[in-house]
């Protein structure tokens, strides 16, 4: 099994900056090499693809809406994945969950194998 737990987020004014963490544990994110993302919710709305990173760092792709404001990163020694948010709009507000999946990364939730609990992120002056 895989476990993710999320920290980071919590109340930012527009245009500052925060940054999340999600640290991976288990027997199976211990044996195999697992690409991890970063999705996000906003009240009513579906979850949606943020970012991902593949387990070597040779594969990162981000949602256009945040391309060029948010910055994803892992550390394999530590098992932590991070997600810099920087520029934030108060359209980046929603639930971040972090996830983990065997092999390549992909956009679509449904792809992903590991899901952590989620941490909330509201951008709001």
């Amino acid at each position: 099994q895989v476990q993710l737990v999320e920290s980071g987020g919590g109340l930012v004014q527009p245009g500052r900056s925060t940054r999340l963490f999600c640290v991976a544990s288990g027997r199976t994110f211990s044996r195999y090499t697992m690409a991890m993302g970063w999705f996000r919710q906003a009240p009513g709305k579906e979850r949606e693809f943020v970012a991902l990173i593949t387990w070597n760092g040779d594969k990162i792709n981000y949602a256009d809406s945040v391309k060029g404001r948010f910055t994803i990163s892992r550390d394999n020694a530590k098992n932590t994945v991070y997600l810099q948010m920087n520029s934030l709009k108060p359209e980046d507000t929603g639930v971040y969950y972090c996830a983990a999946k065997v092999g390549d990364g992909s956009s679509s939730a449904g792809d992903w194998n590991y899901w952590g609990q989620g941490t909330q992120v509201t951008v709001s002056s």
